[in-house]
């Protein structure tokens, strides 16, 4: 089930790519991982007037975000199973249909529960996308291009929190934030179609994965049993939850505690994600000398002896303005080199249960993601401390994981190497 039999699917199934055409499929697997992080993002401008049009409050209004990530994080466990037992496209196909249906819903909703009850559907029948995209990159790229496929990816995908706002409040104060739920509902239109003329098919359906309930556990307990998954989805989603800790905080920090105004912020947020996806396009580079399990070795201790010294200057009040965006910048960037090497080791030991592994990647990493963020929001005490704390005790925490788990990962391979040799002997 993990041998590298892998490249020979490649080198059977998926004919070479031209440059334009790698161009094309890693454009458009950006923009399906990109349906869900455009529908949290896009959004928020709209928040006052949702909550004045349907007679609510933003508190209210906030847990339609709640339930989006929630659907997010169900949704993805889902796909994973449907996509390994059908096929790359037929669950991506009706997902991405019923997306479009239930974006039109948020935006003809009356009242908020109404408006919670549609985003919910909008994030379980959107998620397909990131599930989606990443089984394919390891269809359609030999396993020693998919971490430069996930740096392309990531580019694609940083974009999206620096303009997605943007356009959101746009379209919010031209038209009204209902449009807001079309123009998603337009954008997943257009991807769709790209998916089907565009996207190379990937693996087709195995008809020997049962969707019941017991072989679907059995499936996700056998890529858990994989200890390079468990390693690097454990570690890896630890390490990459840092940005949320960075999104639910950084507002207060720079507008409320440096006097930033809401232009300067615009300005600080799109650096940061400058820096972010300068780094992983730079992976691509590092990549031609290091391996993806050196990078992200190195770039965790990076990121842990500056975070420690970020605590210190925090909590000494070393910091200005300039000197706390710099260290921030920073440690930020790392996450571009973390992201796309993690997510290619972790899938890298699979080929028929890639689906199930993905699913359970990205589902584990939208929960880490949603109680960093809460964290942040529950410490809240009028200080830079608990931003600044839980976005570097991520990478703090995967290091440890990934120092334990090389010791797991050998001992597991010595064990399997006794075996081995005492079957042969009997």
């Amino acid at each position: 089930m993990y041998s590298d039999t892998r490249s020979l699917f490649h080198y059977l199934c998926v004919p070479s790519m031209t440059r334009k055409q790698h161009f094309i499929t890693i454009l458009v697997l950006g923009s399906l991982s990109t349906v869900s992080p455009f529908s949290i993002d896009m959004y928020l401008p709209g928040f006052p007037a949702i909550a004045n049009d349907l007679d609510t409050t933003i508190d209210q209004v906030q847990f339609s975000l709640t339930a989006y990530l929630i659907g997010i994080a169900t949704g993805q466990l889902l796909y994973g199973p449907l996509l390994d037992r059908f096929g790359r496209r037929p669950p991506l196909y009706a997902g991405l249909i019923a997306y479009v249906f239930a974006s039109v819903g948020c935006a003809f909703s009356t009242s908020i529960e109404t408006l919670i009850v549609m985003r919910f559907f909008q994030a379980l029948s959107g998620c397909v996308g990131m599930v989606a995209a990443q089984a394919l990159v390891r269809d359609i790229f030999p396993s020693n291009k998919t971490a430069q496929a996930f740096s392309s990816i990531t580019l694609v995908i940083a974009v999206s929190p620096m303009i997605a706002p943007t356009v959101g409040g746009y379209v919010a104060a031209a038209f009204g934030w209902e449009v807001i739920f079309i123009v998603l509902a337009a954008i997943t239109a257009v991807i769709l179609v790209s998916v089907h003329y565009f996207l190379p098919e990937g693996r087709k359906a195995d008809t020997s994965i049962s969707l019941r309930p017991a072989n679907v556990l059995k499936n996700f307990y056998a890529v858990v049993r994989e200890p390079q998954f468990i390693k690097y989805a454990l570690g890896g989603g630890i390490a990459m939850a840092a940005p949320f800790a960075y999104i639910a905080g950084s507002s207060f920090v720079f507008m409320n505690l440096f006097g930033a105004t809401p232009k300067q912020y615009g300005w600080i947020f799109a650096l940061v994600a400058g820096g972010l996806i300068g780094f992983s396009q730079l992976n691509h580079l590092l990549l031609n000398r290091f391996s993806s399990q050196q990078l992200v070795k190195y770039t965790l201790r990076f990121q842990t002896v500056l975070g420690i010294f970020f605590i210190a200057g925090v909590f000494q009040g070393w910091f200005n303005i300039i000197g706390f965006f710099v260290m921030t910048f920073l440690f930020m960037a790392g996450q571009g080199l973390t992201g796309p090497n993690s997510t290619a080791l972790s899938l890298a030991p699979f080929t028929q249960l890639t689906g199930s592994a993905a699913s359970l990647l990205g589902s584990f990493r939208m929960a880490v993601a949603g109680l960093v963020s809460a964290a942040v929001s529950a410490f809240h005490d009028e200080t830079a401390i608990p931003m600044v704390v839980a976005m570097v005790a991520c990478p703090v925490t995967a290091l440890a994981i990934f120092t334990f788990g090389k010791g797991v990962v050998r001992y597991r391979a010595y064990r399997k190497r006794m075996d081995e040799d005492a079957s042969v002997l009997m």
